[in-house]
């Protein structure tokens, strides 16, 4: 990258001119850190700096694509930095993603080279030691590297507007990995503006533990922190007992996390009486002695969820509505005016939104429901290598098309109805039905399948009905182990449905929404 970072007091441009503001402002002070140690602004800068002579050294280029396994750590924040002054595209992929998923990811982007956070990922470790990767000369530990490979880089780009800073891969719906654009703009722009309606400064303590592999935590808590100066603490994976002692002893102020983690911290409260205080674990007796500001995101928020949040903390639970695509926020409730409703809020400021009519596409007016189409700086620049896909999903205007149904009231409060796609969200991470489903139908047994979501416990579950071959019998176990070899975890069916015959049309096309509603009227387990 040649332009020079943004003078001081100067609008960031490019994520790395976040580290020359911290390096400035919060010279001395704790700005990151994880269970293995923490960085200053100066101490952010000069691991950033060593680590971009680290890559040049080993052959990264502006244009190159990396790929990033990493969960969150310092060491995953300093190499994000360390990318994006070297013009560099990092791919940021959770490393316990299935081998078949990263290599499909991997081949589509054309990655230069492989770089792993190793030090609190044992699944990174994994990867790196299966890859035959060698550790940098980093004071920062635990980073390896694959040799550089023969890539075309990408043109160099001397426009934040245009230069990507990020390749967020999400499955296409015919299970085909796309790879979403995103732009410094782009991100730089929700970091600015949700990090503004969290009233973020340095005095907030952020418990960062959505992955910076996810485009929520990637822009919204990652980036917007840094980007007001607040601490944040890096967290690999979210375990309950933990996130209720940090909340508890070390005065976190801010708490983001898809309804999932909620819900799970509900349980434990649930087993300790009603509180996340207790004998095991000693401390205030309040559950969050400084937390003022929880928010939801990346899945549906059901209201009951939302309320035992609230009565748990005692504070609002926000909620908020957002695609891979947007970078990822479109809209949050108002931290003034909390929600009492399932409503996702109003548009971010700069966001503008429009409710389509599928069939006409016409737009419609406060209350109509169709399909929500948006427009904004945190629209991305598109889909990597996949130009047919781009121009379904973006219009010559300007408008990406997101697939949701959705409807605006007359105070500009949005609501999400439902989803034109058939996306699954589980626990704030996109499944894609076709992609679970060609996974399943390589089992040799297996003649039809077909999957749906079902709504259980604030969250979503994946259902896979299959229709054996004539004459055979199907092991579920089998099936279980197949998708446990080829699958994420979040992506794995937690149900099977084993059917004679599943209901197509005279066509031969299967029939989902009978098979959703049948998914719907499962007995809950357990």
């Amino acid at each position: 990258m040649t332009e020079a970072g943004a003078a001081a007091g100067d609008e960031p441009r490019w994520l790395h001119d976040l580290v020359d503001r911290l390096a400035r402002s919060r010279a001395e002070a704790p700005v990151v850190g994880d269970a293995a140690g923490e960085l200053t602004g100066t101490g952010l800068a000069a691991a950033v700096a060593e680590a971009e002579a680290a890559l040049r050294r080993h052959g990264l280029r502006a244009g190159d694509r990396a790929l990033l396994l990493a969960e969150n750590s310092v060491a995953a924040a300093v190499l994000v930095f360390a990318l994006s002054r070297l013009g560099a595209w990092p791919v940021i992929l959770n490393p316990r993603l299935a081998p078949p998923e990263i290599e499909a990811v991997a081949a589509h982007c054309g990655a230069r080279c492989r770089l792993y956070a190793t030090l609190l990922s044992p699944a990174a470790a994994a990867l790196a030691e299966r890859d035959g990767a060698t550790p940098l000369a980093l004071a920062t530990a635990g980073v390896f590297a694959t040799p550089a490979v023969e890539s075309a880089p990408e043109p160099e780009e001397h426009d934040p507007a245009r230069a990507v800073a990020a390749l967020i891969y999400t499955s296409g719906t015919t299970g085909r990995p796309k790879g979403v654009m995103l732009t410094h703009s782009n991100l730089l722009f929700i970091a600015r503006v949700s990090g503004a309606l969290r009233r973020l400064g340095p005095t907030d303590r952020v418990y960062g533990v959505l992955p910076i592999s996810h485009v929520f935590g990637l822009a919204s808590v990652f980036l917007g922190s840094l980007r007001y100066g607040a601490r944040l603490d890096l967290v690999p994976r979210f375990e309950a007992e933990a996130a209720a002692r940090a909340l508890a002893e070390e005065s976190i102020t801010i708490f983001q996390g898809v309804p999932a983690l909620y819900a799970r911290l509900l349980e434990l409260a649930a087993g300790r009486g009603g509180s996340l205080s207790g004998p095991a674990l000693p401390g205030p007796a309040l559950p969050a002695p400084a937390l003022r500001y929880l928010s939801a995101g990346g899945a549906p928020l059901d209201l009951s969820l939302k309320r035992r949040v609230e009565a748990l903390w005692g504070l609002p639970l926000h909620n908020g509505y957002g695609l891979t695509e947007t970078a990822p926020t479109v809209s949050t409730t108002d931290i003034d005016r909390p929600a009492e409703d399932e409503t996702v809020g109003p548009l971010l400021p700069g966001v503008e939104a429009r409710i389509v009519d599928p069939a006409s596409g016409a737009t419609l007016g406060p209350d109509g429901v169709g399909e929500l189409w948006i427009r904004g700086p945190n629209v991305m620049r598109g889909y990597y290598r996949d130009p047919e896909q781009t121009a379904a999903v973006l219009t010559p205007e300007g408008w990406l098309k997101s697939g949701d149904l959705a409807r605006l009231d007359a105070a500009g409060n949005l609501y999400i109805v439902g989803r034109l796609k058939e996306l699954i969200i589980r626990s704030g991470f996109n499944v894609y039905p076709a992609e679970v489903e060609a996974v399943l139908a390589e089992h040799p047994d297996v003649a039809l399948c077909a999957v749906v979501g079902r709504r259980a416990g604030g969250n979503e579950e994946v259902v896979a009905f299959v229709q054996p071959l004539a004459g055979r019998t199907l092991h579920i176990e089998a099936l279980r182990a197949l998708a446990a070899e080829r699958l994420a975890p979040y992506k794995r069916p937690a149900r099977y449905v084993v059917s004679d015959a599943l209901p197509t049309t005279p066509a031969g096309k299967l029939l989902k929404a009978q098979l959703r509603e049948a998914a719907a009227a499962l007995p809950d387990e357990g």
